[in-house]
């Protein structure tokens, strides 16, 4: 059954470039039948789907430029595609177009233990690196919550985080080098192995482009020293405006914990029965505060982080006694989305980032968009970075539940935006988000965002009609005013 909306696919074009395809690649690297192209019709959002025209595997990089100059030649569109965990729908085909998936892309190239970094393959699942890296007591630090699946192309697209992200960082500061091939088929290193490359900084530009600027075919990713030791402390709150507070406390204190994340009630009584993390069920809020390092400072900082949880209000304070207890007390937080399984039929989990010191007025208002909008939402979230990933709870067999999730989810956006943040902050903007872009930025902005674009793919073939939207988009949905025809910056270069 085709999805609402999907469109058909054109077949005589399909032909077309299966047939290009097939003088450049082995005939098992193309995918063209439906029961074949079908797992692909979208990515982790799964609420837009599209079958794809046609599906390629290369498994080296000569196949990647060749796939490249061809969908060139004919003008079709190509979609990257890693693990398909994104949840922007950033992964997501077009009806005539080209995906292109780095999963044979999948080994560890060279990993050296003296210069603490790896060389891999973007099809390389996240986890995987730090497995290998542990026999020389060292991880890559990026983890975010599909980590055991997630791939180091897709963390590139997106700009992948995670728990540990505000001691440690995001995948652009712990990525040196990335080699990608370019709509034209020429082959582009960013970034190099020293603590600077020479030019500009097109590496910082490239991480995060959600597949728009190039294909990667090669990454070199730092690596970091495991700790000797880490401990968390989980904080129970009986007041989600305390919880927010506290968490901006911990960082004026000048402390930067390994993580610091939070989790409202609807979320602790979600996850619970489903891990037993030994959460308190009936906080309004839990904050989870882990600290890593030295014994010496780590048993420091957790004395410090006690103190100011408990003078910002905790009820109770309990702390990680040994590995297994502190992997039971993240237990909770790394499953809450598969866990909104048994209280949801279906959740729709939206990504923005707000300043620390809005965490509790923007959990208010979300409280108050659950009247309006007639859904529940859990709230988990990066709470040191003030990374919300509200889960809105529907059922989508309900006719105008999802869309009244949608409604939900961009005025959680346009909030983030109001408050000082951003409508995203590790999912990317994909799809999902578009619209929202108009919210956030103005057209002037958005036609530099397009100018960067032109400048890798002057035939805006790589992933189009995602993250940038066109003026009109924005005028069509309502986000951007247009009068008589004319509208600001009317002289800038259009897309």
């Amino acid at each position: 059954m085709n999805a609402p909306n999907e469109k058909a696919i054109p077949l005589e074009r399909q032909r077309e470039v299966v047939a290009a395809l097939r003088r450049k690649l082995p005939e098992h690297c193309i995918l063209f039948n439906e029961e074949d192209t079908r797992p692909y019709e979208c990515d982790g959002l799964s609420a837009y789907r599209q079958l794809p025209m046609v599906v390629v595997l290369p498994q080296t990089e000569a196949e990647v430029i060749e796939i490249l100059k061809t969908c060139r030649e004919l003008n079709a569109p190509i979609v990257p595609r890693g693990a398909g965990t994104g949840l922007s729908g950033g992964a997501m085909p077009i009806a005539d177009g080209v995906v292109l998936s780095t999963a044979r892309f999948n080994r560890i190239l060279k990993m050296d233990p003296y210069s603490r970094t790896a060389v891999v393959q973007p099809g390389v699942r996240n986890l995987a690196i730090s497995d290998a890296a542990a026999k020389h007591g060292l991880y890559y630090a990026p983890d975010p919550s599909s980590q055991i699946a997630c791939t180091i192309g897709g963390n590139v697209a997106e700009n992948s985080g995670g728990v540990h992200c505000l001691k440690y960082g995001l995948t652009v500061h712990n990525v040196m080098r990335v080699r990608m091939v370019t709509i034209d088929g020429d082959v582009v290193e960013l970034g190099g192995e020293a603590l600077d490359a020479p030019g500009l900084d097109l590496l910082a530009v490239f991480i995060g482009s959600e597949g728009m600027l190039g294909v990667v075919t090669e990454v070199t990713v730092k690596l970091v020293p495991k700790p000797q030791l880490a401990r968390v402390i989980m904080a129970s709150f009986d007041d989600v405006v305390k919880g927010g507070d506290a968490v901006a406390e911990v960082i004026a204190a000048g402390i930067i914990p390994a993580g610091l994340e939070m989790m409202d009630k609807t979320s602790s009584r979600m996850v619970e029965p489903f891990v037993k993390a030994g959460y308190d069920t009936n906080a309004e809020a839990i904050l989870l505060c882990e600290s890593d390092g030295i014994p010496e400072e780590v048993e420091e900082e957790i004395s410090r982080m006690s103190e100011v949880l408990k003078s910002s209000g905790a009820t109770a304070i309990a702390v990680s006694q040994n590995e297994a207890e502190r992997l039971r007390f993240w237990s909770g937080r790394k499953n809450a989305f598969p866990a909104a399984g048994r209280i949801s039929p279906d959740y729709y989990c939206m990504d923005g980032t707000i300043p620390r010191k809005q965490l509790a007025h923007v959990l208010i208002s979300i409280t108050e968009m659950e009247k309006k909008h007639g859904l529940r939402c859990a709230n988990v979230f990066h709470a040191g970075d003030g990374n919300l990933h509200p889960l809105i709870l529907f059922d989508a067999n309900t006719p105008g539940e999802f869309e009244r999730a949608e409604a939900f989810g961009a005025d959680i956006l346009e909030l983030c935006v109001e408050v000082g943040g951003t409508i995203t902050g590790e999912h990317g903007v994909g799809i999902e988000k578009i619209g929202s872009m108009c919210v956030q930025f103005a057209p002037h902005e958005l036609d530099a965002f397009r100018a960067v674009k032109r400048a890798f793919d002057t035939a805006f073939l790589l992933n189009p009609d995602k993250a940038i939207p066109t003026l009109n988009r924005c005028a069509e949905n309502g986000k951007m005013r247009v009068t008589g025809g004319q509208m600001k910056f009317a002289n800038l270069p259009r897309f």
